[in-house]
């Protein structure tokens, strides 16, 4: 039973990282972005903003369309339209363009996010679930370590377009994957009809589960954390600590590897401790360790080495917390899990996207605005915990 199931959630792993991909791998080219379509560090990181809140939107149509019609369908459908935005975003001639065309690839890869999730609850529950999802996040969880990497390599021999000739090529092979390997796990009498009464009933099922929400924002908060740093990291290790494209990518590798390495041991903590004991404990972590870097950064000690390992302890605890709170929102309802899985990513792409929209302004390319702007949605995190979820011992 377990080489099957790590074998579904290695092509589901691959299916999922091809939308982090699309925005890890394109993150050493925003300076270069801003250069040639002549706008500024902002306009080009509205690129971003803009993928991220289609993407969170969208995921609203492929949680009911997954529920209804099966999972590959979707999947289809969606990486159809990304590949049409990512051919377009390589002829964007504008800021303009190349922003709409990023909504465009935002649109298909939220397919990604919604239905893989809904998938992997209906093969498994609880801390089977959550070693999946655990074994999902570590091909996402290389993502981050080689996508800039890949990014600065292309660009080596080419420039951001090529960057996304590359993504075109990965969305083809993600079509190949649904066509021929992976399975349809939804059985026809199973699925539920796409009606408006039935999602609307649904829907306020979901949104007034306080425990759903709670254990959803917990995790938008967390995103939304490692979303500023996506917006501002590529400024921030270029401009202000003077690295090179390829010395950034190895730099934003060293934080995504606590990230992958913590979310391993999920599961295991999980089993043995509880899966609400362990995001009570690493929840406290991250915001714990962002305060106290933000201490540190505010009192002049906004060193590489000190940043980057001061971001290597807190997304390692963030590591905890993503994979088990997305198995515990979506545990408890079976039925309408991809209804579940896009409320839930909805919810928390839109709050990445709104977090980089308000630290924007502030922003000056510099660690003692990027620190503090992840420390305040770690803290957002830590509160929605313990305003939402009570019984969660947070000590």
């Amino acid at each position: 039973m377990r080489d099957p199931m790590f074998r579904m959630a290695l092509i589901l792993g691959l299916l999922s990282a091809v939308g982090p991909f699309a925005i890890d791998m394109y993150l050493p080219a925003l300076p270069q972005v801003a250069n040639d379509l002549g706008t500024t560090e902002a306009g080009a990181a509205r690129t971003l903003t803009s993928y991220f809140i289609v993407f969170g939107f969208a995921q609203m149509i492929y949680g009911p369309m997954a529920d209804a019609i099966g999972r590959k369908k979707p999947l289809i459908l969606g990486v159809t339209i990304f590949l049409i935005g990512t051919v377009a975003a390589a002829m964007a001639p504008s800021i303009g363009w190349l922003i709409l065309a990023r909504g465009v690839q935002g649109l298909g890869a939220a397919t990604l996010m919604a239905v893989p999730r809904a998938v992997i609850r209906d093969l498994a529950t609880g801390p089977a679930a959550a070693r999946m999802m655990a074994a999902v996040m570590i091909v996402i969880a290389i993502s981050p370590m080689l996508a800039p990497l890949t990014g600065s390599l292309v660009m080596q021999w080419g420039g951001w377009r090529e960057i996304f000739a590359v993504l075109a090529v990965a969305a083809f092979l993600s079509l190949g994957l649904i066509l021929f390997v992976l399975p349809e796990t939804l059985a026809p009498d199973q699925r539920q009809p796409v009606r408006l009464q039935v999602m609307l009933a649904g829907a306020r099922r979901l949104l007034t589960d306080r425990r759903f929400m709670g254990l959803t924002m917990i995790g938008g908060f967390g995103m939304a954390s490692f979303f500023v740093f996506l917006s501002t990291a590529s400024f921030v290790y270029t401009k202000h600590f003077g690295l090179t494209e390829m010395q950034f990518s190895l730099a934003f590798a060293v934080n995504a590897i606590g990230f992958f390495t913590a979310s391993q041991f999920a599961a295991r903590l999980a089993q043995r401790f509880g899966m609400e004991r362990v995001i009570s404990l690493a929840i406290t972590g991250f915001a714990g360790v962002m305060v106290f870097l933000t201490a540190i950064v505010w009192s002049g000690f906004a060193s590489l080495p000190v940043v980057m390992a001061g971001l290597f302890v807190a997304y390692a605890f963030l590591g905890l917390v993503m994979p088990t709170a997305m198995v515990m929102s979506l545990d408890p309802h079976p039925d309408i899990a991809g209804l579940a899985s896009s409320i839930g990513g909805t919810f928390q792409m839109l709050t990445g996207g709104i977090m980089i929209a308000i630290v924007g302004p502030f922003m000056d390319n510099t660690p003692t605005t990027m620190i503090p702007a992840i420390a305040l949605c770690a803290l957002l995190a830590w509160a929605t915990a313990a305003l939402s979820l009570p019984r969660l011992r947070l000590i």
